[in-house]
């Protein structure tokens, strides 16, 4: 069987990128980043995601992307806005995308694992420049070029099941799947118990989505 390293947040997306994996039958490793990020209940979330949902194994990397700041997620100095906004929100974290690919790249090359998972979704999303299909497909040329693996024939493939899916469409997916939406945390401000504010913009793509999809909502409320 080959393996994979899947990108695994604790969040919607990435919890059902884990479970596609799994139908294909690849035995996965996932991976989480602990980048600093303000929303910390999702690396509660990511754990319980990858034992449910059967990895091999969960590995959390830290990074410290709150060092540099420049985002509503990475630096409490920066609201997390509560209404839409014109063009790249500031919840935009600087080459996060990047940074987290290539980490579960260089896993990948230790393993021998040739795949490698993210839950990006260009479609239903916040207008981050990492989450298109263009991105994806880069990447995949330097994860070719940058490594050992690679150089000696190695075919690394950067798959992004959802890129092209509605959140409905996601939702639905993963419900045929039998994943538990109910341990998955979107939320960009949730508490510490994983509780979902209901106003930021992960909150609400995820409300559209359960209602288009026609789908009970599990997610849990401050104050609910």
């Amino acid at each position: 069987m080959k393996r994979a390293v899947v990108l695994v947040s604790g969040g919607l997306d990435s919890a059902t990128t884990l479970a596609i994996a799994r139908s294909e039958g690849l035995i996965c490793h996932a991976i989480t980043m602990d980048y600093g990020q303000r929303h910390r209940a999702e690396l509660v979330a990511a754990a319980q995601v990858a034992a449910t949902l059967g990895a091999l194994e969960h590995r959390v990397i830290r990074i410290g992307l709150d060092t540099i700041g420049g985002s509503a997620l990475t630096d409490h100095t920066i609201a997390v806005p509560e209404t839409p906004s014109e063009g790249i929100p500031v919840t935009y974290v600087p080459a996060r995308n990047t940074v987290l690919l290539a980490l579960a790249l260089g896993w990948a090359e230790v393993i021998g694992a040739q795949d490698i998972f993210i839950g990006v979704n260009a479609v239903d999303y916040s207008g981050y420049p990492d989450c298109r299909p263009e991105f994806i497909s880069a990447f995949e040329q330097l994860a070719t070029l940058a490594t050992k693996a690679g150089v000696e024939g190695a075919a690394f493939r950067i798959h992004a099941p959802l890129i092209r899916l509605t959140k409905a469409d996601i939702i639905r997916r993963g419900n045929a799947l039998g994943v538990d939406y109910g341990l998955t945390v979107s939320c960009y401000q949730a508490d510490a118990e994983g509780r979902a504010c209901g106003r930021c913009d992960a909150c609400r793509l995820r409300t559209q989505g359960f209602t288009a999809a026609g789908v009970p909502d599990p997610t849990r409320y401050t104050g609910g």
